[in-house]
């Protein structure tokens, strides 16, 4: 656990490759150069659930021996015996270029995931027992290009999540499910809801789908997921999303990809409002000051770990479906263009994740 507890993203490059200036001119075209793969699409055999029987295919599982997912800041712990099982899927940390997809041992991209686990995972640990699998995630440029070679290496990443959560349904038992992602863990996360829990029994258990960091359109993909967007704090069987932006906000990044692109029925999501959960309170559209923050993670100076401080960070939904946090806090260095606070989704709002994860446990149960 005393690994540095920092967050990586692809900031990092854009630090390494070019200053101020020459990002400001040529800032996405750099990015693009220096994480779009260019080598062929390798088509590796599909994952089976069986291959996940193995404890090293998990980054985090109950019986894994140094869980970075059971790491707390202080003054709080995890459940010796939580009720619920967590399946959580992290966000890209294969920032190489060398392949299209990670491989599943590769020495630099699986700690970069447990620090994510550590920061983002661990706001689930008191309620429930947490599965993280490894998979063949899709490098970071592969989010940059239109080559057919990103799609296929997006259709592998998902292969291996599908085939984990076949695994971790069997391993878990009959415990209610929180299904919890982030990033392109949260867009697998929307292709799991739709092909594994939309119309089928296993829907009936899952307590909350926390699809963060990845954008949800109300009417073209809410419909098609199996549960219903989260519309009160004490509501179970629903989902949760959002995406954070310090003030003043400059989304256009985003709002020009998420315009652009379709839903699964390929209808178009141009001008469709975003799913915004305020983490704060529970509900949709809303706003809340900081003091209903119950604790913000603050890297420590040597950033060998993590403070937790509440009241210092505040919330609102905007009419696009943007979550905007006021003021700029000093979280770290990476902070994405636009003032986009995507690395820190779950850490803003750590405790209030805790809490809302506990409510919406306790509201399955009386449900």
């Amino acid at each position: 656990m005393a690994r540095k507890f920092i967050y990586f993203v692809a900031v990092m490059i854009v630090l390494a490759i070019a200053g101020g200036f020459a990002y400001a001119i040529w800032g996405t075209e750099l990015i693009k150069l220096a994480t779009v793969p260019t080598g062929q699409f390798e088509a590796l055999p599909t994952q089976r659930a069986a291959a996940y029987k193995d404890v090293r295919m998990w980054l985090a599982r109950p019986d894994k021996p140094g869980n970075p997912a059971l790491w707390t800041p202080p003054g709080y712990k995890p459940a010796p015996a939580p009720p619920a099982a967590v399946f959580f899927i992290h966000p890209t940390s294969y920032l190489a270029r060398t392949h299209w997809n990670a491989p599943l041992d590769d020495p630099e991209a699986n700690p970069r995931a447990e620090l994510f686990l550590r920061a983002q995972a661990s706001a689930f640990n008191e309620v429930g027992a947490i599965w993280a699998p490894r998979y063949r995630q899709a490098a970071f440029g592969a989010f940059l290009t239109i080559k057919p070679e990103a799609a296929k290496a997006l259709d592998l990443a998902y292969g291996d999540v599908a085939a984990a959560f076949d695994a971790f349904v069997a391993q878990a038992g009959d415990r209610p499910i929180i299904l919890a992602g982030h990033s392109q863990g949260a867009l697998h996360l929307l292709r799991l809801l739709r092909e594994k829990i939309a119309g089928k029994p296993i829907a009936q258990r899952v307590v909350a789908a926390y699809v963060v960091g990845w954008p949800v359109s109300r009417s073209v993909d809410l419909p098609t997921l199996g549960v219903p967007e989260c519309k009160a704090a004490d509501q179970a069987n629903c989902l949760l999303s959002w995406q954070s932006f310090a003030e003043p906000a400059d989304p256009a990044l985003v709002l020009d990809a998420y315009d652009a692109s379709s839903g699964v029925d390929g209808k178009p999501r141009r001008g469709t409002p975003m799913v915004c959960t305020n983490p704060l309170t529970g509900t949709p559209n809303a706003a809340a000051p900081a003091t209903a923050n119950l604790g913000t993670l603050f890297p420590t100076t040597d950033l060998a770990s993590a403070t937790i401080e509440p009241k210092r960070v505040p919330a609102r939904c905007d009419p696009r479906g943007l979550l905007l946090i006021g003021e700029a806090p000093d979280l770290g260095s990476y902070v994405l263009p636009g003032n986009n606070y995507h690395v820190y989704d779950y850490s803003l709002f750590w405790a209030n994740v805790r809490t809302d994860a506990a409510r919406r446990l306790a509201a399955f149960a009386r449900k």
